[in-house]
C-alpha cells in the first residue's frame, strides 16, 4: 500500500507571528543525518587503528528529512510511527539535547524530557542520590529538589526503596522515579517517549492525571507511543512519521484512522 498523499505543510513564520504566536514548538525544514561505519568493529581500538590508517567508510544516514511542524501552548501531541521512524530523533531536537544538521527549531519555556526509562541516573547510586542528580540535570536547584524531595518519592510510590542502589530496581521503578522527578513542578513542555506504558495500570493512570492537570495549566505535551489507544485518548493532533519525513498531520483520530490502514491494524 502507497503512503497517502497529504498537503505540504506550511512552516514560514514572520517574526511579528513568533512574538505573539502560540506555538511553543517550531521544526523549520529540519533535517538530521548519522555518520555511521559502514561496517561493524569488533574493539574500539580496531576502530581507532583502521580510522587512523583511513580505512573506515562511512554511510549516511537521514533520520529525519525536512521536517516542518509546530506544537501549540496547552495541546497533547502524539507522535506516531514504525520503530527507526524518526520519533525519538525529532524529541531530541526539542530536548535541546542535540540539533539540526540543517533547519531551525524554535523551543519557548522549559522543558522536562522523559525519553528514555533511566535516562540521567546512576546504577550504583541510591534513588535518594538520583533524585538530587536527575533533578540538577533537569535544572533544578538543589534548595528546590530539597522542597521537591518527599513529593517526588510520594508520586513514585518508592519510599521504603528510596536508599537502595538503583541497581536493584525493576523497570516500573525506575520509569515511576523519572517520571515523578521530570514533572516535580509543571514544565513549559513536558517530552514523553514511551514511558507511561511502563509499569502498572494504577500508576500509568496516576501518570495519565497529572499530564491532563499540566495541560489544563497550559502546557504543552509531547508523546510517543505505540499504543495507539493512548493516542487518540490523550491527544489533540498527532503527526505520522514515516522514514523520517511526515506523512500527515492533524486531529489524532485521523491521523491515527490512516497511520493503522497503512499497517493493517
Amino acid at each position: 500500500m502507497s503512503l497517502p498523499t497529504v498537503p505540504e505543510i506550511s512552516t514560514m513564520t514572520s517574526a511579528l507571528e513568533l512574538q505573539t504566536g502560540d506555538d511553543v514548538v517550531i521544526l523549520e525544514d529540519t533535517t538530521v543525518r548519522y555518520r555511521v561505519p559502514r561496517e561493524r568493529f569488533r574493539t574500539f581500538k580496531e576502530f581507532v587503528i583502521r580510522r587512523m590508517k583511513g580505512q573506515v567508510q562511512y554511510v549516511e544516514l537521514l533520520a529525519l528529512n525536512q521536517v516542518s511542524l509546530q506544537v501549540k501552548k496547552g495541546e497533547v501531541f502524539g507522535l506516531i510511527g514504525a520503530n527507526g521512524a524518526g520519533k525519538t530523533t525529532l524529541l531530541r531536537l526539542v530536548a535541546r539535547v542535540m540539533r539540526p544538521t540543517q533547519g531551525r527549531v524554535i523551543v519557548r519555556g522549559r522543558v522536562a524530557p522523559l525519553l528514555a526509562m533511566g535516562a540521567g541516573f546512576h546504577p550504583e547510586l541510591t534513588g535518594r542520590e538520583n533524585v538530587y542528580l536527575n533533578g540538577t540535570l533537569l535544572g533544578y536547584t538543589r534548595r528546590q529538589i530539597e522542597e521537591l524531595f518527599e513529593q517526588i518519592v510520594d508520586f513514585a510510590e518508592l519510599r521504603d526503596f528510596i536508599d537502595a542502589p538503583l541497581r536493584t530496581y525493576s523497570s516500573g521503578m525506575l520509569a515511576r522515579l523519572g517520571f515523578s522527578v521530570a514533572t516535580a513542578q509543571m514544565p513549559d513542555i513536558l517530552i514523553v517517549d514511551e514511558v507511561l506504558s511502563v509499569g502498572d495500570i494504577a500508576f500509568q493512570e496516576k501518570s495519565a492525571a497529572r499530564i491532563r492537570h499540566f495541560r489544563e495549566q497550559g502546557a504543552s505535551i509531547l508523546l510517543v507511543s505505540h499504543d495507539m489507544g493512548s493516542i487518540l485518548k490523550m491527544c489533540n493532533r498527532a503527526a505520522w512519521l514515516n522514514h523520517g519525513e511526515i506523512v500527515q498531520v492533524g486531529p489524532a483520530e485521523d491521523v491515527v484512522k490512516q497511520f493503522k490502514e497503512y499497517m493493517g491494524i
